[in-house]
C-alpha cells in the first residue's frame, strides 16, 4: 500500500458529546476497505469545514472510565450511513471528512467525502458499542477492528481501543488546513520509535506523537496500531518539546 499525502482541511463531524494500550493489531478488514482519498484526485483543489470534538458536562462531572474510543470498519463506503446511524441514537462519534471540489460534467461540484473511507470512530463502553457492533438488522456491515494479542499458545482478540489523546491529535492534524499532511494505511517505521513530543505552537498545536524527518522534513506522527498513521506537515524544532 501507498502512502497517501493529502493536501487539505477536514470536516470532524460528531455528535451526542464526550470526552475523549496495545499489542500488534490486524484488522480483520473486509475486502472492501480502500484506500485514503487524495487531494490531487479531485480536479479543482480542496475546501473544508470543521467542528471540534466535545465533551458534555456530565461526562465531566461523572469520571467516566469505562468508556473509550473504539475504531470501526464498515463495507462499501457506508461509514457515513453507519455514523449517521449511531449518531442518531445519541452516541458519539469522530467521522473525519473531506470536503473536494470536483469538476462533474463540466461544473464545479463541491463533495464530502470520508478522509479514512471505511473506518471512523465511536465513544462509549464495549457494551454500549457491541450494540451497534451487532445490530445485524440496522448496521450488518458495521464491524470492530481487533487488537490480537498472544496468551500462552492461543491468540485472542478484543476490539481496538484508541488513546483519547490520539483521537484528539488526528482531529487537530485533520483540522490544520495545511498542504502535505501523511496520511497512510501502510505503517511508517519512522514514527514508531523516538522522541515523544507535544507540539506547542502553530497550527498542530496540542498534537502528541514521534518527531522524524520524513520525506524531507521533520514532522510529528501519531500512530494508531495497525489502523493507520497520520503525520503533520512540516514542523520547526522550536515548536515542539519533549514527553516524558
Amino acid at each position: 500500500m501507498k502512502i497517501d499525502v493529502v493536501a487539505s482541511k477536514d470536516v470532524n463531524s460528531q455528535g451526542g458529546g464526550s470526552n475523549l494500550p496495545c499489542i500488534g493489531l490486524a484488522s480483520d478488514a473486509f475486502p472492501e476497505v480502500q484506500k485514503p482519498v487524495l487531494a490531487e484526485d479531485s480536479n479543482t483543489g480542496v475546501s473544508t469545514q470543521s467542528s471540534p470534538l466535545e465533551i458534555t458536562e456530565l461526562q465531566r462531572k461523572q469520571g467516566i472510565s469505562n468508556s473509550h474510543w473504539y475504531a470501526l470498519r464498515t463495507t462499501y463506503g457506508r461509514e457515513k450511513k453507519a455514523y449517521d446511524f449511531i449518531v442518531g441514537q445519541g452516541a458519539t462519534a469522530f467521522y473525519p471528512t473531506l470536503t473536494t471540489v470536483k469538476l462533474v460534467g463540466g461544473r464545479r461540484k463541491t463533495v464530502e467525502e470520508s478522509r479514512l473511507p471505511n473506518i471512523f470512530f465511536a465513544y462509549g463502553t464495549e457494551e454500549e458499542i457491541k450494540s451497534y457492533v451487532y445490530d445485524n438488522v440496522n448496521l450488518p456491515y458495521l464491524r470492530f477492528y481487533y487488537r490480537h494479542f498472544h496468551f500462552g499458545n492461543e491468540i485472542r482478540k478484543e476490539p481496538l481501543i484508541v488513546p483519547d489523546n490520539q483521537i484528539e491529535s488526528l482531529r487537530i492534524i485533520c483540522n490544520s488546513d495545511v498542504d502535505d499532511i501523511v496520511v497512510s494505511t501502510d505503517d511508517v517505521p519512522k514514527f514508531r520509535a523516538g522522541q515523544v513530543v507535544r507540539v506547542i505552537h502553530g497550527k498542530f498545536k496540542g498534537v502528541i506523537g514521534t518527531v522524524a524527518r520524513y520525506q524531507g522534513q521533520q514532522r510529528v506522527g501519531v500512530v494508531i496500531n495497525g489502523l493507520l498513521t497520520v503525520a503533520t506537515a512540516y514542523i520547526p524544532k522550536a515548536f515542539i518539546v519533549p514527553v516524558d
